[in-house]
């Protein structure tokens, strides 16, 4: 039986088109990965092939600049993503959660004016929630927004932001009423290039994810026109998050879902060639048994991520289901990959090899995107 013992209900022919050739542009950035570790980010060029090559906006409107697609394109994308070990490419907050936003809670000239760009690559885009003391508690974040005439002035200040360094599109949450609580909240977009008084901070060094920019971001005195709050309307923004926020976790699970099949076959494929004690480490119980169970593993969080993935296409994935299933498969994923990273012994804890990124990388998969306490938190009180 092979590690993908079965097809996905949801992939079709054209899905299966997007991941290879999704596949083939990852893996040619495999030259530049370890520069982009060293930079801590992703070169600007690689969004504009992204964006050249249609994995940009794939399942954003035609009438827009995207693909045309559904959720499927952006998950055989990401799945690609995964296979290659391309951890540094923020295409799935770009395209899987910024877009959207503006996709389903824009007016018709901010989709007009936003998802082209954002589909070309000549914008990169960003969100930003978390604050230097606030995480999962979004209500009470310190970011405000006042209008002064025709615009709103925004101060306050974001961390660790993916694609921070490079985005020049942020959906930015903040107080528009800081009398009011979650009802107080708006997301305001921000267009950066040229913008007065914004600033990026540091470029953040990580655990993993070394390729990825994770940026700090200050807001001072920032004019921003308030045709730029989302949907038009303040405060609206707490609503608009939890209403995104169950594909966000699914992008999470998946990109863990990818994570453990390749930790798998890089696994197997060692163990099958390195020797102890004159012959494979195959050969030895252990190391069968551990890798049957990982396996497993595999698929009981494939077959979960695919009957999300269908229900994400069809409108039906619930907020506590996302949060069970993201809390699920990423605790799977760092379990799973540290097993991998035994087998490897010594050298699976050597950064050259890619065991050693991934054990690295699966860690914030339990953090970001609400912690996995949060997940269950969230999830109980629907219990």
């Amino acid at each position: 039986m092979s590690i993908d013992a079965f097809k996905s209900n949801w992939m079709t022919e054209e899905h299966e088109m997007v991941y290879e050739s999704a596949l083939k542009m990852f893996q040619s950035w495999e030259d530049k990965d370890e520069q982009w570790r060293k930079n801590g980010k992703i070169d600007r060029e690689a969004w504009n092939e992204a964006g050249e090559m249609g994995f940009l906006c794939a399942s954003m409107p035609e009438e827009y600049g995207g693909g045309g697609g559904d959720f499927g394109h952006e998950a055989a994308i990401l799945l690609a993503q995964a296979q290659a070990n391309q951890s540094g490419f923020g295409g799935m907050v770009h395209s899987g959660i910024v877009a959207p936003y503006i996709l389903k809670h824009g007016t018709e000239e901010q989709k007009k004016a936003w998802i082209p760009k954002l589909a070309t690559g000549e914008y990169v885009g960003a969100i930003g929630m978390t604050e230097p003391t606030t995480g999962s508690d979004l209500q009470a974040i310190k970011t405000y927004a006042v209008k002064d005439g025709d615009d709103y002035i925004i101060n306050g200040s974001k961390t660790f932001i993916t694609n921070g360094q490079h985005a020049n599109l942020i959906v930015l949450a903040c107080k528009t009423d800081r009398e009011k609580g979650a009802q107080g909240v708006s997301l305001i977009v921000v267009e950066t290039d040229g913008l007065e008084g914004f600033e990026r901070g540091r470029n953040l060094e990580k655990t993993g994810l070394s390729a990825q920019d994770t940026s700090e971001l200050f807001f001072s005195n920032v004019r921003v026109p308030q045709k730029n709050l989302l949907g038009g309307v303040e405060g609206l923004g707490f609503i608009q998050m939890m209403q995104e926020l169950p594909q966000e976790r699914l992008i999470i699970a998946l990109s863990g879902c990818g994570a453990i099949k390749l930790a798998l076959e890089l696994t197997l494929d060692y163990v099958k060639q390195r020797e102890a004690f004159g012959r494979p480490i195959w050969k030895f119980q252990n190391t069968r048994f551990k890798l049957a169970e990982v396996q497993a593993d595999y698929l009981a969080v494939r077959a979960l991520c695919d009957s999300a993935v269908e229900a994400m296409i069809e409108g039906k994935l619930t907020a506590p289901q996302a949060s069970l299933i993201k809390y699920w498969v990423t605790e799977k994923q760092c379990k799973v990959i540290d097993e991998c990273l035994q087998l490897f012994g010594g050298y699976g804890y050597m950064s050259e090899y890619p065991i050693a990124r991934m054990y690295a990388d699966a860690r914030v998969q339990k953090i970001y995107g609400g912690t996995n306490e949060i997940m269950k938190e969230l999830a109980s009180r629907f219990m």
